[in-house]
């Protein structure tokens, strides 16, 4: 029979042997193998894709070639009847309402951008005034929402004697 040593030495030995038989894998092919599995994970949509594509193309095509035929149509039809009313003197009015409106967006956000500066300075003056009637306070004073803009009441001055 075995001592407690020699069966553990024994196991040991065989476990070692039968760790050593098993295939070692590099880098590369573990590298492969990872590269081959999101391969077959990802084909099916790559294929999906690819096959949308193809469908939206010929789709393209299609409404290429039914433009075409419609512009073709409608050159015909422009050639083959005069319009009923003449049409330039709107598109021009319409012309230069376009631009007069932009012109007018433009003055609008200048103006918005302008008053926005406006604020900005009134909340700092705002602030400024404060920390000029309230000096007991070292940390910085913090405006309520609806004060930002607001005017200030006037400090209350002592009437002066006549002397």
């Amino acid at each position: 029979m075995y001592t407690e040593h020699q069966r553990r030495a024994k196991m040991a030995a065989t476990m070692n042997a039968e760790s050593t038989k098993q295939p070692v894998i590099t880098p590369t092919e573990n590298r492969d193998a990872m590269a081959a599995g999101m391969l077959e994970l990802l084909k099916p949509a790559v294929q999906e894709v690819d096959e949308r594509v193809r469908l939206v193309r010929e789709s393209q095509l299609d409404l290429r070639q039914q433009i075409e035929e419609l512009d073709e149509v409608l050159k015909q039809l422009g050639q083959a009847r005069e319009p009923p009313i003449e049409l330039d003197p709107y598109v021009k009015k319409l012309m230069n309402s376009k631009r007069k409106i932009a012109v007018i967006s433009n003055i609008v956000q200048n103006a918005q951008e302008r008053v926005r500066k406006l604020q900005q300075r009134i909340g700092k003056e705002s602030g400024k005034k404060l920390s000029h009637l309230y000096p007991s306070s070292t940390d910085a004073v913090t405006l309520p929402a609806g004060m930002v803009g607001a005017t200030l009441p006037p400090p209350e001055v002592q009437p002066a004697e006549n002397t």
